[in-house]
This record gives structure tokens, sequence and C-alpha cells, in this order.
């Protein structure tokens, strides 16, 4: 559902008094530390392609100056000038009626500004809106209605007041004054952040980070297969991965450093922010898209630490000597159903990045369409293969982006890339840091699905069978999508460098720990883990029954798997008693820094050693 131009102000009015709030003291002591190169740096950062008026009567940029025509280099950069602060004075403390009232220090409200610029600039919208009003006071402000001709006059009648306090006017008009005020109030968020993020005393914010470790893309995958793997060897890589996996979440739980650009990765990255078949994009800076990107940011590395646990699990119940045929192709389809799974996850988030990255003039925004996560559903635009020639890396990336390229399709397009990056070097350098960690991910399984097919009868995916720990998951990720869009953390994470504040990491986790808990019943990694035990009981239960059937001299009747749907209250209890019982001890899926990490951490500081002279 799009958001409308009513939602949209009355957001960033609450972020901006949040942020002002929250930050007003520190904002106003850089600011007044910045000289003029430092003061324009911070405006040009925050604007589209940099570019700022130079005064307010700059034609340069087309209507922008009869929009906002204060927000220009000459009147706020001078370095003894609070204009900017005034400004944001006025817009974090006032109300949006205020604010359309009177302006800053007296001067014009937005209103009587639009009506000026309409008088005298020739400000016009593009559309009439014949017949149509917008209310500017109250709970409906913003929100516009249309009255039918025959019953014109009877209606406005009745709204004789309200036209003639100004506080209705016609949408032609009323669409500029929001315009204006959704232009000013976004950029007086993001100038906060820049701010901020200039005038921090929190370490280096601009320094090297923590990483998660992400390899280049070294041979091409289908050369790697021809080196034949035992299943002890296939069963190791597996659990690399899933040790790195676990890795990474544990820096996200303890290392502002790496959860804070990971924050920002999935912020900008999202479906949202794709244009859609009109043009038309959502603002970024609207704070209450941060919990969600939180949120997301540890679901993913959760999600693919479970994944991985199904997958080191299955491969472990392969080599049990016991093994009979039956009960390897049980397993086998419940692995190859697996990894295509994890395949097609890594293949959404890579196409996330690039949609919003390199290809983002390749994707469109479906609009008012939504996928089973509860993000807008995007579609490539034009034809890959016409970029063969001009820029082959983007063409090889689209490829990788298309729902028909299957985990096997995909070998022939990591070969070419592999190729592409050992021909031409500087290629591999146009590629963004987001987008080549999530290109790794989908080389890694794709290169494990290939040395897994090398050593067992590897069988297609099927929708129909094998299907119960993959379907598990599922579930998981279903329930955590429906609820992810509630969870708040801006007390703590806006801006999202905040978190990068002392404590603030650490207080954002937690908060969101107790949200899942909350709506739950139990912590994210406990549902997974406990969907993970079940489904694995399922999948035996399952063999079991078959094995039964097919011996024909057994008499035991088949009893389906109970798959009776528990109603959502009683089984949120459930798991709230569960909890209870659980075991202190640190689960690898938590979330929140535990207690012995934290104080591994003092340790390492106070084991450094002491220089003496």
């Amino acid at each position: 559902m799009e958001v409308s131009s009513s939602e949209m102000i009355r957001e960033l009015h609450g972020d901006l008094q949040r942020k002002w709030k929250a930050h007003g003291p520190k904002v106003e002591t850089a600011w007044r530390s910045f000289n003029k190169a430092q003061r324009a740096k911070c405006m040009k950062a925050g604007s589209a392609d940099g570019v700022v008026l130079k005064h307010s009567s700059d034609v340069s940029l087309g209507n922008v100056y009869k929009f906002i025509p204060e927000w220009n280099l000459a009147d706020i950069t001078e370095p003894n000038s609070d204009f900017l602060l005034d400004i944001l004075k006025h817009r974090a403390t006032k109300t949006l009626f205020e604010q359309y009232a009177e302006g800053v220090s007296g001067t014009l409200g937005d209103r009587h500004l639009i009506e000026k610029m309409v008088r005298e600039k020739n400000l016009r919208h593009v559309d009439p809106f014949k017949h149509s009003y917008t209310y500017f006071y109250d709970e409906k402000y913003g929100e516009s209605f249309t009255v039918q001709t025959k019953h014109l006059d009877e209606v406005m009648k009745g709204l004789r007041i309200a036209v003639d306090h100004g506080v209705l006017i016609p949408q032609s008009l009323g669409e500029l004054v929001l315009q204006r005020q959704i232009d000013i109030l976004q950029l007086l968020n993001v100038m906060i952040e820049d701010i901020l993020d200039q005038g921090s005393q929190t370490g280096n914010r601009d320094g090297p980070k923590k990483q998660f470790k992400n390899a280049p893309l070294s041979e091409p995958a289908s050369k790697q297969a021809t080196v034949k793997f035992t299943p002890q060897e296939v069963a190791a890589i597996a659990s690399d991965q899933k040790s790195s996996l676990e890795e990474y979440l544990s820096l996200l739980r303890t290392e502002p450093t790496v959860l804070c650009p990971g924050v920002n990765v999935q912020f900008f990255s999202r479906p949202e922010l794709v244009p859609d078949e009109k043009g038309r994009s959502l603002p970024v800076h609207t704070d209450k898209y941060i919990g969600p990107a939180v949120m997301e940011t540890i679901h993913h590395a959760v999600q693919g630490i479970a994944i991985w646990e199904c997958i080191t699990g299955l491969l472990d119940l392969l080599e049990k000597q016991s093994t009979d045929k039956l009960y390897k192709s049980t397993i086998l389809q419940e692995l190859s159903n697996m990894c295509h799974f994890e395949y097609a996850r890594t293949q959404a988030l890579f196409k996330r990045q690039v949609s919003t990255g390199t290809g983002s003039k390749w994707f469109k925004r479906i609009s008012n369409a939504y996928d089973n996560s509860g993000n807008a559903k995007i579609s490539m635009k034009g034809k890959p293969e016409e970029l063969t020639r001009s820029d082959p890396q983007l063409h090889y990336l689209l490829r990788l982006c298309q729902p028909e390229t299957t985990v096997m399709k995909a070998v022939e397009w990591m070969e070419k890339l592999s190729d592409l990056y050992k021909a031409h070097p500087l290629e591999r350098e146009k590629l963004g840091e987001r987008e080549s960690r999530t290109l790794h991910d989908v080389a890694a399984v794709v290169a494990f699905v290939q040395d897994l097919s090398a050593v067992y009868s590897f069988p297609s995916s099927s929708r129909k069978k094998g299907n119960l720990l993959v379907a598990g998951l599922q579930e998981v990720d279903n329930e955590l999508n429906q609820i992810k869009k509630q969870v708040d953390l801006r007390d703590y994470a806006a801006p999202i460098d905040n978190i990068l504040e002392p404590g603030m990491s650490t207080k954002a986790l937690e908060a969101l720990d107790e949200f899942v808990v909350d709506k739950t019943g139990t912590r994210m990694g406990s549902l997974y883990q406990d969907e993970l035990e079940k489904a694995f009981l399922n999948v035996e239960e399952q063999y079991q029954q078959a094995k039964d059937k097919a011996n024909k001299d057994s008499k035991a009747g088949f009893v389906p798997i109970d798959t009776t749907p528990v109603d959502a209250k009683e089984r949120i209890e459930t798991r709230r008693q569960k909890e209870k019982t659980r075991p202190e001890h640190s689960s690898i899926y938590a979330i929140t820094p535990t207690t012995d990490s934290l104080e591994q951490k003092e340790a390492v500081k106070s084991n450094q050693p002491v220089k003496v002279s």
C-alpha cells in the first residue's frame, strides 16, 4: 500500500522531533564549530547528486528555489550564522499547522510562501484537481477530498468557515504546500545525521570497520567440481559455512561497527526505494523503517545458521552405517530441497542489492504488490543480453537475479564472471561491497551443490515430497516477517549511526529480543531450534511409516503426521512456558551480547601487555 502525503509528512515530522529531542544540543555544538566548507559538505551530502541552491533565487535547479528557497549555501553556510539551527528548532518544535501558518522568526509560513511563488513565479501543479480540497488542521492535516459538481455549492457552504480561515484550500495549492513541507523535513532529517556524523567523537566512524569474511570468486565452480570430494569433506565444507555464519552473528551482537553497516545495507536496499512503473519511489529517510532493518539484519544471519544446521544434520544422517536405501532417498530429497531453498534465499538477497545498486536502472517496483516476506515486489525490465558487449559484468549479475536461473544454471554465469575478473581485474572494483558480499553467498551455495552432486546421486528439488524441513523454516520465516514492521527501535538506532554510541547496539538488540518474545512467546533462535527439532523428528517418523508400508509382512496402518493447526494464542503461551525451562547458557542463535562475551572482551583488554620505560 502506497504511503499518502499526509502519512509521510507526519512520519517525517515525528522523526525530526525525536532526533532534535535526543541530539539537539550535540547538533548545535557541532554546527557552530564547523567552518563554511564543513557546513557546505553537510548540505551537499544530503542532497540529490550533491547539488544545492547557491542562493535563494538560483534557477539552475529548475523549480527547486520555488519550493525551498531558504535551503541555499549562501544563507546557511556562513560560519557565524545560526540560520540552520533556527530552521531546525522551528520545524522540530512547532506543529505542522504552526509551520503552515508562520515561518522562522515571523517570516512567511508554508502556505503563504507557496501562494507567493504561485503569484510571482508562476508555480503550478500539473494536475488541476478540479473541485478537490485539502485540509490543513487537526487529525485531517494533509488529507484531500473531491466534491461532486452537483453538490459543490451545498458542501462548500458548510465549509465556508474553514475556507475563510485558510485551513481548507484547493488541492492544486495544497499539494504544493505538502511538497514543500516534505522536502524541507526530509532534508532536515538527513542534515542532523550528517552533522552528527561529521562532528562525532565516537571513535573514527569513517575508519576501517570489522567485516565478515568475504572471499572473492576464485576458480569457476565448474572447474572446482572436477576435484572429487569424499562425503566427510563435503560435510566439513557445510560445517565451515555454518561456523562462518555463527561467527558473523557473534560479530553482529558484540561489535557495533559490524551491526551498523549491516543495518545501513538493509535500510538503503529496501525494495520500496526502487521506482515503480511510473517512476515513483518512497522516501528513504523515514525512521520507522530502521527497526525492521535491524530485525532483518539479525534474522538473515539466524536463518542462515538454521539452514546450514539442517544441511549438516542431514549429511550426518547420511553417514550412518545402518542407512538403508529408503532412508537414504528420504534424507537426500530433504537435503536437495534445503539446498535449493538456501540458493533461492541468497539469490533473493543478491537481487535486492543489485536492484538498488549497480543494476538499479534495470528493475521496477510493482506498485501495491508484495511478496511473502511483506516486501514490495520488484521485477526486471529489459533484456540482460543487451549488455553482453557494453557491460558484461552487469549482464552476468542480472542473469543471476533471474528466477529462471536455477542453482545449476547459475554455474555458467559464475564461470563467466570468474573468467571476466581474471581477464579484467578492475571490473571487480565496480562492484559495491554489499553486492560483492551477497554474490559470494550465492557462489558458496552454487559450489556446495556441485560438490554434493559429485558425491551423492542428488535428486531434483520437489515441491511434493521431502519438504518437512523447508516447510518448518518457512513457517518461522513467515511468522517473523508478519511482525517485523511493528518493531520500533528509534530510541536506540535513529539515526542508524547512533548504534555506534556506547551501549546503544546492546540496547537495540535487547529491545529487539524482548519484542520477538512478546510477539511470539520465545526468542528468535528458539523459534528455529524448536522447529528444526520437530521437523527432524517428523522426517524420522515419515521414514518409519514409509518403511512399514513397504514391508509386506507389516500390518501396521498408515498414521499421518499430525498437521492440525494450533491456535496462535495457545502456541505462544506454550512457547512462553517452555522458555522458562530453557538452560541459561548461551545459544549459538542468541542475538544479544551474553555476559560471557562481554566479560571475555574485558579480559582481552586487561590482558594487554603494559608498556614500561
